[in-house]
């Protein structure tokens, strides 16, 4: 659902109609074969290749965009599972609202789980994208390759995503982060106090919840007597009641391509 309401906000921003260029021209995907873990998973990657000025969405995009969608089932039976980890987004702005993404290029790295470590796996799938330029709309690739048991070097460009990841919230410096719950009509309003070291220009922050449900608006975030705080209201998407749970909340802090991941609050 809250897929939908994102795909029918970007679709409302297109400022042109929807041409009849194939998408093949716009966006490319293949996935990276990577290299197989010491801990017997192994390490892919998606990598997109974006015409110049469109970008595409992070996990948690924001109101203008439309987050992607992973469909693994095409794989052999020796996969287990597939995780996504994020390299730092960027945050764009359009029309007066916010979304989050990458612009050009981005290899995102895959921890595949495998049920024998010492087979060759077959990772097979679908992704949806979103994509915007001058015009939004979603896009579907299909991607498949061959993960060989035999390799062990790192991949360059991998191993490039993976030292892009935001730092976490001891690499960081955050000190302590403390969220408080207060009721509004309709949800609830969640403040987070972040004591985090004071960076150099704009931050802006992203909250999520482990709920998939739950929607969150876009924070507003200030500092106060040396503190990041953030706030930002939550609501239930079938409109009922719902309680957030503190230490599954995420917050992270984006400046000009450098991000903060934090996970968890108190009370």
């Amino acid at each position: 659902m809250l897929r939908l309401i994102s795909l029918a906000l970007c679709l409302a921003l297109t400022a042109l109609p929807l041409r009849a260029e194939s998408l093949d021209s716009v966006v490319s995907a293949e996935l990276r074969p990577g290299w197989r873990l010491p801990d017997g998973s192994h390490m892919a990657a998606l990598h997109l290749r974006l015409a110049p000025g469109w970008k595409t969405y992070w996990r948690s995009p924001g109101a203008a965009g439309i987050p992607p969608l992973f469909r693994w089932s095409g794989s052999g039976p020796e996969v287990a599972g597939v995780s996504v980890i994020w390299p730092t987004p960027y945050v764009f702005h359009q029309s007066g609202l916010r979304s989050v993404g990458y612009r050009n290029e981005v290899v995102l790295p895959l921890r595949v789980r495998l049920r024998d470590a010492d087979a060759d796996a077959q990772l097979a799938g679908t992704v949806e994208l979103g994509i915007c330029k001058d015009i939004c709309m979603p896009h579907e690739v299909r991607v498949s390759a061959t993960l060989p048991a035999a390799a062990r070097a790192p991949d360059p460009r991998i191993a490039a995503a993976l030292a892009d990841q935001p730092l976490t919230h001891a690499e960081a410096g955050v000190r302590q982060v403390r969220c408080s719950v207060a009721p509004v009509r309709g949800g609830i309003a969640l403040r987070a106090t972040l004591d985090v070291p004071r960076p150099g220009g704009a931050v802006e922050t992203v909250i999520e919840t482990a709920d998939p449900e739950v929607w969150v608006a876009e924070p507003e975030s200030r500092w106060e007597d040396g503190a990041l705080v953030a706030e930002a209201e939550m609501r239930h998407i079938d409109g009922g009641a719902f309680a957030v749970d503190r230490s599954a909340v995420r917050i992270t802090v984006l400046r000009d391509g450098q991000a903060i991941d934090v996970m968890g609050c108190s009370g």
